[in-house]
């Protein structure tokens, strides 16, 4: 089959399949937009893969069937949700095997170019993110299970090829079991779906069982290996931050089990007293409040100094009837109001600054900023971070941590704003490596094109600023 050919036949798919269904406006938009995700893949040259096209009329045919609806009876409807569910899992290992052998030809790639073998492998699962559209920590994580899936797993693998178990319980089996060596990990793979040991078929358990079953095997198996896991595990705690619906975040400890009971139970005890005494508060809000004052030194939970970042445009800040949301850091959008009531109720200190932005095609871009700030270390810097937010890579959410040059400073790049991007250090290292490029795209609204070494590009912008 020629390019010209699949270009042809996905270039005719919206017209095929929109005279054998009947469709409505939002069928017809699906169709639009596939008839032009179709011939911009078709562009690239690569469409001329079998398995690629036939998997572009797969995903035709899958977006206009949810859009057109029918009137089948309500046991049709059930047949049809189990079996997509069962053809969600056999897409999970068809995806698998490609990225198994993605990453087998890029290193082969990576050794002929005579990389250094110790970066032998990097950028392997940055390409894979990228083009599942998840940051690179997550691509690597599925590359880690598909390797283990495919290569030690077949009973497990063969499951989720024929739809028995989903996607989730794969990947929570395989990190049960991904501290074992490979001939043990065969072993417990075979206990674990052999389908006539005692607690029934693996096809039949909940992940969570699933996942224990795994874990007890893999205790059996090789119980030191299980405990310097749990060892090793407890050099990895840490707090992060997640943003959580309704203006509110999730503030996470990875502790040690011993450590998280304990301040739990520490929490929970200093609740008793206010709730005995009459506090209005809830349990749950007086622990929280309590967290808070302990881990900023602060008089009362409401004390939050304003030194975070919230974005916001003069007229919301001024006008009470202004719609328009502010921003605060990472967390997304919050209403003006409770911007207002957070600057006004706090009895911390606040700061100011203005930032400057300019109109552009896609909305607003930050393009500089006032230098009146407590402890300034530099305005270009700190006008990128502010106006990127988080790593500008797409589809990755992680802190900046390194300031990047688009044409690097040893190629002549200035140390203009428009020249920098911010980003996580995973990303500032890969674009190191061969076959990657960073360019400013369209300087209007600083978007970035990366491409990596198979000559597929993406775009990112900055957030736009409130």
């Amino acid at each position: 089959m020629t390019a010209a050919i699949v270009a042809n036949r996905a270039g005719d798919l919206w017209t095929e399949i929109s005279a054998a269904l009947p469709l409505g406006t939002a069928s017809r938009e699906v169709g639009r937009d596939l008839d032009r995700s179709h011939r911009d893949r078709s562009a690239t040259g690569r469409a001329d893969d079998p398995v690629t096209a036939e998997l572009l009329r797969m995903l035709g045919w899958v977006a206009l069937r949810a859009a057109a609806g029918d009137s089948a009876d309500d046991a049709s409807r059930i047949d049809r949700i189990a079996l997509t569910e069962r053809l969600k899992a056999a897409l999970d290992a068809v995806q698998a095997v490609e990225m198994v052998a993605f990453a087998r030809s890029q290193v082969a790639e990576q050794r002929r170019h005579d990389l250094d073998p110790a970066k032998v492998g990097r950028g392997i699962a940055d390409q894979i993110a990228l083009a599942c559209k998840v940051s690179s920590t997550e691509g690597a994580r599925r590359l880690r299970t598909a390797r283990d899936l495919c290569l030690d797993l077949p009973g497990v693998f063969a499951l989720l090829t024929n739809g028995d178990i989903s996607g989730w319980t794969a990947r929570l089996i395989t990190g049960e079991l991904a501290h074992l060596d490979r001939p043990t990990r065969r072993h417990v793979d075979t206990r674990l779906t052999d389908s006539q040991r005692v607690g029934g078929s693996l096809a039949d358990a909940s992940p969570r069982t699933a996942s224990a079953r795994a874990r007890r095997l893999a205790y059996a198996a090789d119980p030191a290996a299980a405990v310097n896991r749990c060892r090793t595990a407890r050099n990895d705690q840490r707090v992060t931050l997640r943003p959580a619906p309704d203006t509110m975040s999730l503030l996470t400890g990875l502790l040690p089990v011993e450590a998280g009971v304990a301040c739990l139970a520490a929490l929970d005890r200093h609740a008793t007293r206010p709730r005995a005494a009459g506090d209005h508060r809830s349990r749950g809000q007086i622990m929280a409040d309590t967290l808070i004052e302990r881990i900023t030194g602060q008089a009362t939970a409401t004390d939050v100094p304003v030194e975070v970042q919230i974005l916001m445009p003069l007229a919301s800040l001024l006008d009470p009837d202004q719609p328009i949301p502010g921003e605060l850091g990472d967390h997304g959008p919050l209403p003006a109001p409770l911007i207002r009531d957070i600057l006004s109720d706090t009895h911390a200190r606040t700061w100011w600054r203005r930032v400057f932005t300019r109109p552009t095609d896609h909305g607003q871009l930050i393009i500089g900023l006032d230098r009146r700030r407590r402890r300034f270390t530099g305005s270009i810097a700190d006008l990128i971070r502010i106006r990127d937010r988080h790593c500008r890579d797409p589809h990755c959410d992680a802190p900046i941590r390194h300031l990047d040059h688009l044409i690097r400073h040893a190629d002549g790049g200035s140390a203009h704003h428009d020249n920098g991007r911010g980003v996580c250090e995973r990303h500032n290292y890969v674009r190191e490596l061969p076959g990657w490029t960073v360019r400013l795209h369209d300087p209007t609204n600083h978007t970035i094109r990366t491409t990596t070494p198979t000559g597929h590009s993406y775009l990112s912008r900055p957030p736009e600023p409130p």
